[in-house]
């Protein structure tokens, strides 16, 4: 039997991941037919009760005697998918794969997300251990770029974020009445997280001011109710701090954080557009084709909206509230035309998407065809 260890972010930390996950999961079983799938992960219970592996083990946890033996009965080592290769954090995700070529396991990223790697130990870290990889697959244009900066002189693949190949669960009226949420009215979704590097040269009080009154104009422009869905736990604070600041708060509504990736993505379907910061909030708008509005605060944002062919608007550092309304204002009278222009281009997206697992498993799947 084949043994695939795949590590990353996972357990229950961030939705975007824990969608990358479900994603690897379904395409390595359709590529590799009875292998054991076993993932580092940071939460072993979140990860076995919500994805169907064999096997889990928290490294975080562990002391290094622990972690060889899970790695040393491994065929193959995956650098899981998101944005996990940055400041303060890549040695610590580097760890398995560290292992794992001391004891001569292929070891690969999947398609996975850098930076920001401003740390030269951490870039001298990540430099040394992608260099002894066998394949390098990233998920945008930025993180192909950062790590050749750092010197890494493998060749460097991109290909899409492995959430792209999703499809939703239905997110029923019954569910919808549960979380609150009239499903008879138009729902415009909203995805906002803590300041930090969405807005560094903003006070927090500014910041969350021009998000509500962005809530309010949708509200009182488009006759809408306003979800607020978060897509890590701190979301919800920042949900809060929002609604708190909204002149009409009982038109706004937060969703609880429990729901699986695909039941977000059925949320989706109900939207009659999306505005947002976490990238996967957008992704998931792409795949469903539900026009989207992003205020970018980080390359891998801008780097989605390039490929969808959308041109950035600006940061929530640089933009008043006035231009913001505008630009709602703007996408909801042509969210037909972009809602076309998603379906155009999503299924090339999706595409990319899946180049990545057959790059990765050839070492299991064709023996002898990449080097180590």
């Amino acid at each position: 039997m084949t043994v695939i260890g795949i590590s990353g972010s996972y357990g229950g930390l961030n939705v975007g991941d824990e969608a990358i996950l479900t994603s690897a999961v379904e395409q390595l079983r359709m590529a590799v037919p009875g292998v054991e799938i076993v993932v580092f992960t940071r939460n072993a219970e979140h990860t076995r009760l919500n994805h169907a592996v064999d096997r889990v083990v928290c490294p975080r946890d562990a002391m290094r005697d622990e972690i060889i033996p899970e790695v040393r009965r491994l065929d193959l080592l995956l650098l899981g998918g998101g944005g996990i290769l940055y400041d303060s954090e890549a040695q610590t995700y580097l760890r398995e794969v560290v292992i794992a070529q001391q004891y001569g396991i292929p070891t690969h990223t999947f398609a996975i997300g850098v930076g920001p790697l401003k740390d030269q130990m951490e870039r001298s870290a990540v430099r040394d251990g992608l260099n002894r990889m066998g394949v390098i697959t990233v998920r945008e244009q930025s993180a192909k770029r950062l790590i050749e900066e750092t010197g890494v002189s493998l060749p460097v693949t991109v290909t899409a974020d492995p959430a792209l190949l999703l499809t939703p669960e239905p997110f029923t009226r019954e569910m919808l009445a549960e979380a609150g949420i009239p499903g008879d009215r138009r729902l415009v979704g909203m995805s906002v997280r803590e300041v930090g590097a969405a807005a560094p040269d903003l006070s927090e009080a500014a910041y969350h001011q021009l998000l509500a009154e962005a809530a309010d104009f949708i509200v009182e422009r488009f006759g809408a109710e306003v979800v607020f869905v978060p897509m890590e736990r701190a979301d919800l604070r920042e949900a809060h701090r929002v609604m708190g600041r909204m002149s009409m708060p009982d038109r706004a509504h937060l969703l609880g954080y429990r729901y699986r990736p695909r039941q977000i993505l059925g949320l989706m379907q109900h939207f009659e557009m999306a505005v947002g910061m976490r990238l996967h909030f957008l992704v998931f708008a792409a795949v469903t084709g539900t026009p989207l509005i992003a205020l970018p605060y980080a390359s891998k944002v801008y780097d989605f909206l390039a490929s969808l062919g959308l041109s950035p608007r600006a940061t929530v550092a640089h933009s008043t509230v006035g231009t913001f309304l505008a630009d709602l204002d703007r996408l909801w009278d042509h969210r037909a035309e972009q809602t076309g222009m998603l379906r155009e281009r999503v299924p090339e997206l999706r595409e990319r998407a899946r180049r990545t697992v057959p790059l990765v498993t050839r070492a299991v799947t064709e023996p002898g065809t990449v080097a180590v």
